[in-house]
This record gives C-alpha cells, sequence and structure tokens, in this order.
C-alpha cells in the first residue's frame, strides 16, 4: 500500500479534512462517547472497572505491538493503538504516545536523508 503523504510529507487535503472531521467535538459519535464517559464517571466503582479494562486492553495491545515491531507488517501501529487506547484514561500514556511519535518522525527523517545519499552518491571502489 502506497503512503498517501505528499513529496513533502503532507498528508493529502482529503485525508487531512477527513482526520479534522473524526476530531470533531460535533460529530455524532464523538456526541455518543462523551455521553456515555459522563455516566461512567456518575459511578466511582464503575470508573474503577472502566480504568483497570482499559488498562488491561490498552497494555495489552502496546505489549502485542512491541513483540510485532521485529516482524514485518504493522508493529508501530499496534503499538500506538495500544497507546491511544491507554491515552483514553491515563495522561502519561499520551505524553508517551506523543514523545514516541516526535522520535520516530525524527528517525525517520534521518533514515530517508541517509537512504538518498547512498543513492546519489556513487559507488565506493568504482571506476
Amino acid at each position: 500500500m502506497d503512503d498517501p503523504r505528499a513529496s513533502d510529507g503532507r498528508l493529502p487535503a482529503d485525508v487531512a479534512q477527513d482526520i479534522e472531521g473524526g476530531e470533531d467535538p460535533r460529530h455524532p459519535l464523538r456526541r455518543l462517547l462523551a455521553r456515555l464517559r459522563r455516566r461512567i464517571d456518575r459511578y466511582p466503582r464503575l470508573r474503577t472497572v472502566y480504568r483497570v479494562v482499559v488498562g488491561i486492553i490498552g497494555g495489552s495491545v502496546a505489549v502485542l505491538g512491541l513483540a510485532l515491531v521485529p516482524l514485518p507488517g504493522p508493529g508501530w501501529l499496534v503499538v500506538f493503538l495500544g497507546l491511544a487506547v491507554l491515552g483514553t484514561e491515563f495522561a502519561w500514556a499520551r505524553r508517551s504516545a506523543a514523545r514516541l511519535k516526535r522520535l520516530l518522525a525524527r528517525f525517520w527523517a534521518w533514515w530517508r536523508a541517509r537512504r538518498d545519499r547512498t543513492r546519489t552518491s556513487p559507488a565506493d571502489g568504482a571506476g
């Protein structure tokens, strides 16, 4: 599958617009989830159970993603999904996900620059 990003690294306008639409608090799914969250918050025991379940599910998904990282496939995507699930309840997970995204973005920029340099430089010893 091709990367939907343009050559300058930005997402196409239609993809960016879809992402913004999904993040809109007026979106019907967002409103439904907000109502559900308010209902859970009314009951302290239910809130505790909910946080434990979110922690178990998010942690399991993140650990599974870390196990998949060395294998071909969506390892980092699964890690981010696990952190996103954890981030719905835990501020440390939101901060960790943001930091990890920045680190990976720097790594990929370094990797692409390195790859481009090796492609454009003449081969050593040729001549």
